[in-house]
């Protein structure tokens, strides 16, 4: 099994468009500094201290949104960056609902040597899905969404998922409803601690489960070796 696993996963990299990838480990909650709507599209202005290593042309993670970084300069304590964000990203995603000064989870992506903390996240995002409860399980807390049925098809119990960028492990799915945990850590070092219930979030599932249930042919057949 391990094997098929690595063997799928050099596969499906192969046949990915871009080669960035992140962890869904975030490194820094930034701010949204300007928001500026054009036509089409959004320019957005992102603030952060923790990112130090910035380029134009870099990928980074915004809310789990894989977002290129146009322009970069020095402000206050780190670095202010601007990233481009089009209609159909805006249409398929939350970040048209982001304001000035809103929070938003971060994370640059992969280099060579990187380790790899949480689980494979391309920044493609899925869909959105919405909040329905939140209750304290022991120290942590539980968060239970909603998605649409043609996403629901690719969460199982103990895989992993991506929201706002995070890498989470499912605890249960029921019907178009699944669960996880959020730690302490967790909610303190990303903008979850602000969430409540009925709020979206984005949603990107594993890349794994996509490619395995969605190829009818070579990616199938590596898996079940």
């Amino acid at each position: 099994m391990k094997r098929s696993f690595l063997t799928l996963l050099c596969f499906i990299t192969r046949k990915s468009d871009r080669v960035e990838m992140f962890t869904g480990i975030i490194i820094d909650v930034g701010t949204i500094k300007s928001v500026k709507k054009g036509k089409k599209e959004i320019e957005m202005a992102i603030y952060t201290e923790k990112i130090t290593s910035l380029k134009e042309g870099m990928s980074i993670s915004c809310a789990g949104i894989c977002l290129t970084v146009v322009n970069y300069e020095n402000y206050e304590n780190g670095y202010l960056f601007n990233v481009y964000i089009s209609n159909e990203t805006l249409s398929k995603t939350t970040l048209v609902n982001y304001e000035v000064g809103d929070q938003i989870n971060l994370e640059k992506s992969l280099a060579l040597g990187d380790e790899m903390d949480g689980h494979i996240v391309q920044g493609h995002v899925d869909g959105v899905a919405e909040i329905v409860k939140i209750e304290q399980d022991g120290e942590s807390s539980r968060f239970t969404f909603r998605v649409k049925s043609d996403l629901i098809k690719y969460i199982a119990p103990k895989g992993s998922v991506a929201m706002d960028g995070t890498s989470l492990t499912v605890n249960n799915v029921d019907d178009d409803k699944f669960d996880v945990n959020l730690i302490p850590y967790t909610l303190d070092h990303t903008t979850w601690k602000n969430n409540r219930k009925g709020d979206r979030v984005n949603i990107e599932v594993d890349i794994l489960s996509r490619y395995v249930l969605n190829d009818k042919s070579e990616a199938r057949e590596i898996w079940q070796k």
